[in-house]
Parts: structure tokens; sequence; C-alpha cells
């Protein structure tokens, strides 16, 4: 099944091509709400895929789909290719890409050993997401970073990350459960003037949370836009103009249907102004 997914991503981008340049970023209250686009074709939103070496397959969680899907979005998953050979095409025929959760950035991508709480990824899937994300922001098209997805995008733009939270900064904010008992759940504060504010409509809103890192050093064009209360950066934007929202929770499978419509809904707006350009 992905192989055809992969395969019509290539068909589809004998249709349109997608340009780079600087662009404004666009005002995603004068686009249109949550949906289906009144005319013209849904904005293709890539979904970056866990690899799970021992049996050689990919898997996404179907929260993300839905998320894109209900947004107005027509989710493409992207399989870990062998090779980074489809790199340049995906990022041609897609107009959003949504880099998702999973297992933490080598360390050795920003410089540091790893710690003994440490369990990267496949480097597999590292070599492609570092391709991917050093391909796209170049195009300045919309880009949404889930959790390691937010990870992995501040590490590609220069900065680290704390390696785990527990040990690192403390435990009076529980950010993950011990042995996967499923979500936690905090408060963020959020900072004013910012996307995330705005899409939120509140400076301070509980989250859903399962991670045990977090960045340190902020990226090149990055700004913080939310924190806990134990100050752990939750949320990054893009200083430069671009539409791009980084935050640590994961939305897509939120309770708040309104918190989850918000962040997805913006985001796929951002994709559908990039369908009309071109």
């Amino acid at each position: 099944m992905l192989k055809h997914w992969a395969r019509a991503m290539l068909l589809v981008g004998s249709v349109f091509v997608a340009t780079g340049g600087s662009q404004k970023a666009p005002d995603l209250t004068e686009v249109g709400g949550v949906g289906a686009p009144p005319h013209g074709r849904r904005p293709l939103i890539g979904i970056t895929s866990a690899y799970i070496p021992d049996g050689g397959y990919v898997k996404v969680h179907s929260s993300y789909t839905q998320a894109v899907k209900e947004a107005g979005g027509t989710p493409v998953i992207l399989p870990v290719p062998e090779d980074d050979n489809l790199v340049g095409e995906y990022v041609r025929v897609l107009d959003g890409l949504l880099l998702t959760g999973g297992d933490d950035v080598p360390p050795e991508a920003y410089g540091e050993s790893p710690l003994e709480q440490t369990k990267t990824l496949s480097p597999k899937r590292h070599r492609f997401e570092k391709a991917m994300v050093e391909a796209w922001l170049p195009t300045r098209k919309p880009i949404l970073g889930i959790c390691r997805g937010l990870q992995q995008i501040n590490v590609v733009c220069g900065g680290t990350l704390v390696q785990d939270i527990p040990t690192q900064v403390g435990t009076t904010v529980i950010h993950r459960h011990p042995k996967g008992r499923g979500d936690a759940a905090h408060r963020v504060e959020i900072e004013p003037g910012t996307t995330l504010r705005s899409l939120l409509s509140s400076a301070s809103v509980q989250v859903n949370s399962n991670h045990h890192q977090a960045v340190k050093d902020v990226g090149e064009n990055l700004r913080i836009s939310a924190r806990s209360t134990d100050g752990v950066i939750e949320a990054l934007e893009f200083t430069d103009g671009r539409y791009g929202l980084l935050v640590q929770w994961h939305p897509e499978r939120i309770t708040d249907s309104k918190h989850r419509k918000a962040i997805y809904g913006a985001f796929v707006r951002a994709c559908r102004v990039e369908v009309r350009m071109h």
C-alpha cells in the first residue's frame, strides 16, 4: 500500500510544481475554516512514518491521518526509503510536511554523546527525515512538527536537546508517565504575540504529554512560543515569515477537539494557500 502511495505522489507531481522563494506567511484568519476547500483539490500533506527494522515495515498512528483529513487535507504517508533519491520528488509534490513523534534524535546530530536514558530512532529514519527537512525548509512551504518532529527540526536548524528531562531538568512536571502508562497532562504558558497564542486564544492551555526530551538551545530562525511551568520549551515558531508550528504535545489525539482543529486547521489552511498559488 505504501508503495502505491509513493507512486501516486510521483504521478501527481507531473500536474503541478511547487516553487520556493521568499514569501510572507499567510494570514490564516482570512483563508477559510476547517474542512475541505470549496473549490480545487485538497492539499497533499506528507506524514513521516516510523521505521521498524525488525520486519522491515513502517507505521503511522491513525490519529495523524485523521486529524489531517478532518482539517481538509489529503494525508500521504511517507515510507522510509532505502535511499534518499525520492526526497526531491516528495518535496516537489507535497504542499505540507508533518513530522511525527517517535524515538529520540541521535545526540551525535547535535554534537553530544548519548545518555543512558536516550533511545535513538533508527538511523535510516533519521537520515531520511534530516534530508527531508533540509530540502523542505528552503521551499518555505508549511511544516508542522509534533513532539520528536519539533526536536528534529530544531536540530536541523542548529539547535540542541535536553536528552532526559527527569535527570537534567527535574520532575516537578511529569512530561511522560513511566512504563508507558498513557499520556501525562500539564499546562503550558503561551507567549504573547505568537501564532500559537492567536490560534488557541489563550495564555495558558492544558496539553497531553509523552516525551522525555526537549529543546535546549533554540535553532536558527526559531523562537520559543510556549513553556511548561518547569521552564521546559513546549513550542517553537519560525521568525522568518514562513508558516511553521512546532509543538511538544500531540494535538491530533488531544480530547479538546477545538484545540486539535485549531492547530491542524491552521496548518492545512496554510497548505491550501500553497495550492492556490500554484
